[in-house]
């Protein structure tokens, strides 16, 4: 069992001509060592063959090491991706790209690593023994990813509204606000890889559940209702009711208006098509028309 033991190594000759604080880090090597420096102070960590496990050379009960451990995530979106293009021309017998090795044995690759869209590389020639197994980037995935960080919502409801006062047997005119989030078009991007898709989506089509039995479906956003329009009924989206809300729940009509979006994406040689649903609720208040006699 491996344990981790630090030391404070003083280092006043090494930094004497330092100017200001210096910090610099070494990431952990197989065997877990590690080292940090500040201005005049190193702290370095080695493990001990032999040990029990713990803390600074004290002891665990359960017998791992101490210390938290941490992981990448497989889903994280920054998480670093190399590339590798075979060597052609091949560097000649004695370079010191096939580390030791000669020609024939393994291959020299160039290898490209960075995050996301490949933006920030670095690129270097390394030997190695099997052709590398490239990482696959499924522009799909992506697609989904852009799609996610668009923020799609339900309908934004301009009418019916909840405040309002409606009357059976007269045509109610239904239509919904416009924005990115609500009705689109939404345009939004996802890279991983160094492969970039983009995606746009659009509601297609509402259906509204009037609450009284009936469902309305619209392959549009309605059309607002004016003074001069009267008692003509909706040329795009609307419904009339033939019994009053006295005898639901509330005295109300639970009206649901449900949006399909429709996802075109393109990227990675790739293209096709997502669907997402949202919805949005209002409660109707529908009366009898009184007649004064």
């Amino acid at each position: 069992m491996l344990t981790r033991r630090s030391a404070a190594i003083t280092a006043m000759t090494i930094l004497a001509t330092a100017v200001g604080n210096v910090h610099a880090s070494a990431d952990e090597s197989p065997k877990g060592g590690g080292i940090g420096c500040q201005l005049f102070t190193c702290e370095v960590e080695v493990d001990v063959p032999g040990q029990p496990g713990g803390e600074a050379g004290g002891s665990d009960s359960t017998g791992g090491t101490g210390g938290g451990d941490s992981s990448d995530s497989d889903d994280d979106p920054n998480e670093k991706v190399c590339k590798y293009e075979l060597a052609d021309p091949q560097p000649p017998a004695g370079s010191l790209d096939w580390e030791g090795h000669k020609p024939g044995d393994g291959a020299v690759y160039k290898q490209t690593c960075g995050l996301g869209d490949f933006t920030n590389t670095i690129t270097r020639m390394v030997w190695l023994a099997e052709p590398p197994v490239q990482e696959t980037i499924d522009p799909a995935v992506l697609a989904q990813r852009a799609v996610d960080s668009m923020t799609l919502l339900g309908p934004d409801i301009a009418s019916p509204r909840a405040a309002g006062k409606y009357t059976v047997g007269v045509p109610m005119w239904m239509w919904v606000n416009q924005s990115a989030t609500t009705y689109g078009p939404n345009t939004a991007s996802a890279s991983a890889g160094g492969i970039t898709v983009t995606a746009t989506a659009k509601v297609s089509k509402i259906v509204w559940r009037m609450g009284d039995g009936a469902s309305v479906t619209c392959n549009g956003p309605g059309t607002p209702y004016q003074a001069s329009q009267g008692m003509a009924q909706s040329p795009t989206c609307g419904h009339v009711y033939s019994k009053s809300s006295a005898g639901s729940r509330s005295g109300k009509f639970p009206v649901t208006a449900t949006s399909t979006w429709t996802i075109d994406w393109q990227g990675g040689g790739q293209g096709g098509q997502l669907t997402e649903i949202r919805e949005t609720n209002v409660q109707v208040a529908v009366g009898e028309l009184q007649v004064v006699r």
